[in-house]
């Protein structure tokens, strides 16, 4: 397990304001890019090298990773002035990835489902490409034979109505072979590569992925949820987070002693919380300033901002 495609080209629209600042990986979760955290999860499972694929403020990542690695492993940018999707995405590097299967990572979602299991039993299996897939998952269309290992259908598209329906993580692995599946520049999901190799009797995998915690950071809700869910005990477990990452205010932010930050709440460093404020449920993000006797209950603000008054459910 060597490489990985992470998806960082979307547009993030459920999570404007947020993402008119930065893209949706790199939005902080816990202080740091949600990105970083798929890298870390990656990076446990043996990956040592990522391609990302960018298009909304494609330079907040090269700001984010100067010298185009992280940690000491490569990332590799690839633009798509076009959206491609994520079928198209995937498509657009492929001769990035044609050294041996690989893992595509979604890059939304914050996780520590175990990767080993998908991977060995893609290898085993021979599948063309294992999706990881939950059965407790709020949407649920993917069809999936569990005695066989096989995946059959997606969002019924062959008029299945297979009474087997599981969730999909947005984490697979695949063969490079499924390139010959995918068609370069067009726009189009993954989805539609997959019906494609099924339909040619193409081998593939499903393998449930139910351990663990699986968030979907798509909308503003679930990301303010996830900091609190982080703290729980041994989450992620790939890499326990240092007191510092967990901890409602960051060591090098600025509080008052007379001001209030719940356990469910998140001030990044560098962040300000003035004398007499009370945060709740609330996310500063690095370089947010909350004003003094301000009160904010499910509230994100972003850099350079400042939030002041009685605000609910604001993005700042």
């Amino acid at each position: 397990m060597k490489k990985a495609f992470v998806l960082g080209a979307g547009l993030g629209t459920r999570l404007r304001p947020l993402t008119d600042q930065w893209p949706k990986p790199l939005i902080p979760v816990h202080h740091r890019p949600l990105i970083v955290r798929a890298f870390e999860h990656l990076r446990s499972a043996g990956v040592g090298e990522f391609v990302v694929n960018t298009h909304h403020l494609p330079e907040s990542y090269h700001q984010a990773f100067p010298d185009g690695s992280w940690e000491g492993c490569p990332v590799h940018f690839r633009h798509e002035p076009v959206l491609l999707e994520t079928g198209g995405g995937l498509a657009n590097v492929a001769d990035l990835l044609q050294d041996g299967p690989f893992i595509v990572y979604n890059g939304d979602i914050l996780t520590d489902v175990p990767l080993q299991p998908a991977w060995e039993a893609h290898l085993a299996q021979g599948n063309l490409v294992t999706l990881l897939l939950r059965t407790d998952a709020p949407v649920r269309n993917v069809a999936f034979d569990e005695a066989s290992g096989q995946v059959l259908d997606l969002r019924n598209s062959r008029g299945l109505n297979h009474p087997d329906q599981r969730g999909f993580t947005g984490l697979y692995v695949v063969s490079p072979a499924f390139f010959n599946y995918l068609v370069p520049g067009k726009i189009e999901s993954v989805v539609a590569g997959l019906l494609r190799a099924i339909e040619a009797g193409e081998r593939i995998g499903g393998v449930l992925a139910d351990t663990g915690a699986w968030l979907d950071l798509g909308d503003r809700s679930s990301y303010l949820a996830a900091h609190a869910a982080g703290r729980t005990a041994g989450f992620p477990q790939y890499h326990p987070w240092h007191a510092a990452e967990t901890a409602a205010v960051h060591p090098c932010a600025q509080m008052d002693p007379s001001a209030m930050v719940d356990a469910d709440s998140s001030v990044g460093p560098d962040a300000v919380v003035e004398a007499g404020a009370v945060v709740r449920g609330s996310v500063i993000w690095p370089g947010g300033r909350v004003a003094a006797g301000a009160v904010l209950t499910g509230c994100v603000v972003r850099c350079g901002q400042t939030a002041a008054g009685v605000l609910t459910g604001v993005d700042v």
